[in-house]
Order: structure tokens, then sequence, then C-alpha cells
């Protein structure tokens, strides 16, 4: 197993005692994280895309960028890219900017996005997300990988002998498909052999297993092996403590207060979007929330491992409002008494020289 450590920078107030970080604060502090993770042996740091709700991540190449001057290591990921609402040929340009200065570090987690109203600031049909979703990603695909291109398509201008710059590092870096509740995502990774990336953050074990099995059928269907079907799993946030016991008494108040303030009452029954694992016990027993005692959380992601069997563990340390010293105290813990029971049960090749 590898372990990578995520953060959509929310910047809401802290559910408890409503303090609230400047945005230069909260943004310095992603990045502090970051350069801890990367001492502590994680494998990558991925940053989300968001353009609605209390999150500062509207520009994940430029939190990336200074992530990259101050790493030299860890794999640089998005937790999105939200492809369908940007021009291809500026992610191509961005991303693969980034991926020269970071030395081919950098790999990007795709998808439609998390939050209602991005497709309204950006003028696009949100009924058409699927198709802007398909259509931008399979040019962003043939931007870095062909020179000259020739394209048209129905939400862009038609492109002629139109070569990005720069190129990438060192050819078409990684592409993943964030999955959370619709088959379109798995079957567009299928198609094109691509990995994916399962949210596994708010419903059900069932309703992630049922899209990673269609994805890993279909993958097969197109003709690839089998063996390349990459996949990893998000996680609802991390909060660790020595026993069951004293984690429900730390944090049964943080917990179902973050649940409360983060409520959408106006997206309630919609998949994806409201846990219904709202008390902290609820959560530890069922939830994809990895909160509890070492071994608890051992269990855990090697349960879901059973099931998804994937290669990358997203962990997410800022989900309930912890400061710095907090996040890096969480990580070490993870790093120093979960990761290595977890990567000798549950080994993978992702990211190793071999493959």
């Amino acid at each position: 197993m590898k372990f990578q450590v995520l953060s959509i920078v929310g910047h809401a107030p802290h559910p408890l005692s409503g303090e609230l970080p400047s945005a230069a604060e909260r943004l310095a502090q992603v990045v502090d994280v970051g350069v801890a993770a990367e001492r502590l042996g994680y494998d990558g740091y991925a940053v989300g895309e968001r353009h609605a709700g209390a999150f500062l991540s509207s520009s994940p190449t430029v939190v990336l960028g200074a992530l990259a001057t101050r790493t030299s290591r860890i794999r640089l990921l998005t937790g999105v890219t939200v492809v369908a609402i940007l021009d291809p040929v500026r992610v191509a340009e961005d991303y693969a900017t980034l991926d020269q200065l970071s030395r081919g570090r950098v790999e990007l987690v795709i998808g439609k996005g998390a939050e209602a109203g991005h497709f309204d600031l950006f003028g696009l049909d949100e009924a058409r997300q699927w198709d802007l979703q398909r259509e931008k990603y399979e040019l962003l695909r043939r931007l870095w990988t062909e020179e000259g291109v020739d394209w048209e398509g129905e939400f862009r201008p038609a492109l002629k002998g139109v070569t990005t710059v720069p190129r990438p590092y060192a050819g078409l870096p990684r592409i993943w498909h964030g999955s959370a509740t619709s088959l379109n995502s798995p079957e567009l990774a299928a198609r094109h052999g691509d990995p994916l990336f399962t949210a596994n953050a708010i419903q059900p074990r069932a309703a992630y297993a049922r899209l990673i099995e269609h994805y890993r059928e279909r993958f097969a269907a197109y003709g690839h092996d089998p063996a390349r079907a990459h996949v990893a799993a998000g996680s609802g946030g991390l909060l660790i403590a020595d026993t069951h016991e004293q984690a429900v008494a730390r944090y049964k108040k943080l917990y179902e207060a973050k649940v409360a303030q983060t409520f959408k009452p106006h997206l309630a029954g919609k998949a994806g979007y409201n846990t219904p694992f709202r008390t902290i016990e609820d959560a530890i027993a069922d939830g994809p929330q990895l909160i509890g005692s070492p071994q608890q959380i051992i269990d855990k992601i090697l349960g879901y491992h059973a099931v998804y069997r994937h290669d990358l563990q997203s962990v997410t340390v800022d989900t309930f409002g912890q400061g710095t010293a907090e996040q890096i105290e969480t990580l070490q813990r993870f790093a120093e008494e979960i990761a290595p029971v977890v990567r000798r049960e549950a080994p993978s090749s992702l990211w190793e020289p071999a493959a």
C-alpha cells in the first residue's frame, strides 16, 4: 500500500471554537503539512480544486507549485482537477509547467467536482457535465501525447496544428479518474486504461465497491492488462487515539459538530453530498472515516483493501479544523504505527521502479 495526504483546503470556522485563520495562514499551513508529509515518508500529497463553498483551493497549481519548491521526492497530485469546467489547453500548459518544475512528480486526478454551483460560475450547463468531462479529458490527453494537434469538438473552438508548451517532463503524466457516485468516470478510466480513484469519503462501502467492480470489468473488456487496473481510495478524515473509548470521548463533539456544519439541506437525498454517518459511533463502525485506535484504523483500511484491492490510500488530517502541529502529529503517528503494518499486509507495485 502507498499513502498520500489530501487537502481540499477547507476554510470554514472551527466547528467548536468558531476560530478562522486568515487565507494566508491557511494556505501556508497546507504547504507546511506537505513538507512534513515528505519528511515522514508519505508517497504523495494532493490538493483539491473547489470553486464554490468554504474552500481556498480554486488554484491548486499555485499551491502545488509552492510545494514543489520545498520538496524533492513526494509526488504531487490533484484531488480533483475539475477538467469539466476548464480549458484543456490551459490545463495542459499549467500542469506541464508544474511537472517540469517538480522534475516529473505530477499526477492528475480528474473529475467533475463535488460542489454544486461551479458549472454556473463558469457559464456551463451542469446537465452536460459528463459530456464536458469526456470531451475535455480526451483533448487533454491528446495535447500531452501529440504535437501539431488538429481537433474539433463541441465545447471549445477548434485547434489547428497546436503543440502546447512546455511539454510534460517525461511523457504523459499518470491521470487518475475520480469516482464518487456515477459509472461515467469508471467507464472513461477503463476505456483509456487509466487508474481509478474512488472518493470513499461519504457513502457506505458497497456504493464505492460497485463502481470499482464496474471499472475492473470494463478495464479488462477494453483489452487492458488487469494488473494495470490500479485503484486508490480516499477517506473521510483521520483522527487517532490510543483506544476506541478515547477516540469517542475526545472527538465526539468535534466530529458531530463538523457533520452539522457541512450538512447541505438543498442536496439532502442526493448521493455523495451528505454523510449518513452522523454520529461518531456510526462513523467508526461503518463509515469511511479513519477514526479510532491505530489497530481499528489498520483493520478498517485492510477491510477496504479486501473489497477494493486498492494500491493507494489517501488520508486527510485537516477535515475537522486541526492546527498545523496537530495535523503533523497525526501524520507522524499514522506513519509510525499504522502505515508500516498496512504496507506489509497489502503490498503494492504502484510507483515502484519496476512498474
